[in-house]
């Protein structure tokens, strides 16, 4: 499952919960151990630590993985699929302020100028012709 923006929010506790050791997480995400220790090192993923500085994944983490490997699988470098995933992760941070503020503009409608006044709004070409 690779999870995309739209169902971060359907992630629940449980799947944030590091639980899987190095070789777990890589045999899931269908990669080498060293693997995931190069992606870390690249900044790609940041695993929990224990107290005994043991690396502890999530299934968001093996999730993020997945989709590390479909992008890199598809032609794109590490440093490509960092961008990719961060602008991924910015638009749907924006996409939620978007939805945000139009829920906001619904609850509180703007009046558009001229309607006190018995005026209406009309496009300029009703009124106007040019000379060609």
């Amino acid at each position: 499952m690779v999870v995309v923006p739209e169902d971060r929010e359907a992630m629940d506790g449980a799947d944030r919960r590091a639980v899987y050791i190095i070789s777990v997480a890589a045999e899931l995400a269908g990669v080498h151990p060293q693997t995931l220790r190069i992606y870390e090192r690249k900044g790609l993923v940041r695993p929990q630590r224990t107290s005994g500085n043991t690396r502890r994944y999530s299934e968001a983490d093996v999730d993020r993985l997945r989709r590390i490997q479909a992008l890199t699988q598809g032609g794109v470098n590490l440093a490509g699929a960092k961008r990719i995933m961060a602008l991924e992760e910015e638009l749907h941070r924006m996409s939620t302020r978007v939805a945000q503020l139009e829920a906001r503009l619904e609850d509180h409608a703007i009046p558009m100028p001229g309607q006190h006044a018995g005026m209406a709004i009309m496009p300029l070409s009703s009124v106007f012709s040019p000379p060609w």
